[in-house]
């Protein structure tokens, strides 16, 4: 395809696939988005819990969203009051969610594995008049004095006895109402809520499945261990799979074995990971070969930067599977295993209607093809801003509605999309730019190293250093010489490793992404 075709005069990206047509009646919102075809799809499953095989069709899922809704109605939720579901995963999840935004209330997720103090600071940001959450964590919110639905299998059983509400009418609900309120990992700073509408979800969920056609007419089943509190999981896994009439089987949290049993029982096809995740697989192939994952046919991991030779080991795992990336920024871009190579360390073509910018930093002009700067996107998904906070919002979304992502990358020559790494975590040695990722990719393909992390070190002479911090595998010896003569071998002088410090674990957020704040901290009396 012309470069002309995807790079314009105007210094703007354009995706080269076809455009989706996103619904045009305004109140056309995401619950009645989601069951337009439950005609079709009454008695095919939806949703599947994944140890115990416990399955709601389409109906099923349909009757207790609306159960759940006017549950909700009778408590005096109502249009724009804000919904906290404190909740591990499980088939009830996206049931509490769906029946939320349903009535126009505005959902917001928290991490069960937050504290009382760290759920704290969300209740008195976000401000909920209602708390979804369960037995077992129920402890951790019970001094907030804010009335509480448990979620539980009982619940869901006596539900499932109900018809639905015969003269039960949803509230009018806008695409342009707000859905949800999601708290980023603040792995930069202070957690912000990130405000996603009905219409951000819709075209979000239609751009990850425009791509689903590839793959033919078969039944998709997909396998969701991303944490539903996060927008991969909730979106990405869930609502866009669901929408399209697919599968979704359910696990509580990741644990390889577990989901590797899970792909074996439920014959799933369709795998969204994180890189941890991918990282694991790839290092792990003897515990994937003990299980039958030949229904699998794609790995998608997004969150943060795969190197290509990570994503080319879990392949060989994974023979009948095309690996690829994905940036999910809500829902950026996307590898096409049509047009793009298998297995490639991109993150692909711009979904249908997102556009883009390369910046560069110093001159705030955009950038032709296989030039580095900061990526700007634009799109119908793309979220409304920080949860009151102007300030924060106006720093990241400009007036003309470019969302300044924080990420460096570039376009080729096809309009494919790479990410390098966060601007912010870039390393400036003797005034050249380091980029942390790549070391790490380099650090993760020698086979003696579990995991790894870069950060920048200050110093007097060069400004900032890179030093590493090395898992190394079980029985292995590897001296930190060792690794710093095996990056020197491969890198220009100014990338070399200046240190290496042995950890247990590598600090990560849900998502994947490094949290190099907590490196350092952890780390401070030994630097």
């Amino acid at each position: 395809m012309p470069t002309s075709m995807i790079y314009g005069t105007d210094g703007i990206y354009r995706s080269p696939r076809a455009p989706i047509s996103l619904p045009t009646n305004p109140n056309f919102s995401m619950i009645p988005f989601l069951f337009r075809n439950i005609s079709f799809l009454s008695h095919s499953p939806a949703l599947i819990d994944a140890e115990t095989a416990q399955t709601l069709t389409f109906s099923d899922l349909k009757t207790q969203v609306f159960n759940f809704s006017q549950a909700l109605l009778n408590l005096n939720i109502s249009k724009n009051d804000v919904v906290l579901i404190l909740s591990p995963n499980s088939i009830l999840y996206p049931v509490a969610f769906f029946a939320v935004v349903a009535v126009g209330a505005i959902a917001t997720t928290a991490n069960p594995q937050y504290t009382t103090a760290e759920l704290y600071k969300q209740v008195k940001d976000s401000s909920p008049k209602l708390i979804i959450t369960t037995l077992e964590l129920y402890d951790k919110i019970k001094h907030f004095n804010i009335p509480c639905i448990m979620l539980n299998n009982s619940y869901l059983n006596e539900s499932s006895s109900k018809t639905l509400f015969s003269n039960f009418k949803l509230p009018s609900v806008a695409q342009t109402d707000a859905a949800a309120i999601l708290y980023s990992s603040g792995t930069t700073g202070t957690s912000k809520g990130v405000v996603l509408t009905h219409g951000n979800f819709i075209a979000a969920a239609m751009m990850a499945t425009s791509d689903q056609e590839a793959f033919g007419d078969s039944k998709n089943v997909f396998l969701c261990f991303l944490p539903m509190f996060h927008v991969f999981g909730l979106s990405s896994a869930t609502y866009a799979q669901l929408q399209r009439g697919n599968a979704v089987v359910v696990m509580a949290a990741y644990e390889m074995k577990k989901m590797l049993r899970a792909i074996e029982k439920h014959r799933v096809t369709h795998l969204y990971a994180v890189p941890p995740v991918v990282i694991a697989l790839a290092k792990q192939e003897k515990v994937v070969q003990q299980y039958d994952v030949s229904s699998l046919r794609e790995i998608g991991s997004g969150a943060a930067p795969l190197g290509k030779d990570v994503i080319d080991e879990c392949a060989k795992c994974f023979p009948g599977a095309v690996v690829y990336q994905t940036e999910t920024c809500g829902s950026i871009s996307l590898e096409d295993p049509t047009t793009t190579s298998k297995h490639s360390a991109s993150t692909g073509l711009l979904d249908p209607g997102v556009e883009a910018q390369i910046i560069n930093l110093e001159t705030m002009k955009p950038l032709p093809p296989l030039q580095k700067g900061e990526i700007w996107v634009r799109g119908p998904n793309i979220m409304q801003g920080y949860f009151k906070n102007e300030t924060a919002t106006m720093e990241t979304i400009d007036n003309q509605g470019w969302l300044h992502t924080g990420d460096l990358g570039y376009f080729d020559y096809e309009g494919i999309l790479y990410v390098v790494d966060r601007i912010k975590e870039l390393i400036k040695c003797k005034g050249f730019q380091v980029a942390p990722a790549e070391l790490e990719e380099l650090l993760l393909a020698h086979p003696e190293i579990k995991d790894a992390a870069v950060i920048g070190f200050p110093d007097a002479e060069a400004g900032e250093v890179p030093i590493a911090f090395v898992v190394r595998a079980s029985m292995s010896s590897l001296t930190g010489e060792e690794i710093k003569d095996f990056i020197a071998k491969q890198v220009a002088p100014f990338k070399r490793l200046r240190r290496v410090l042995f950890t247990d674990g590598i600090p990560k957020a849900v998502s994947g992404k490094i949290l190099r704040r907590e490196l350092r901290q952890r780390f401070q009396p030994k630097l």
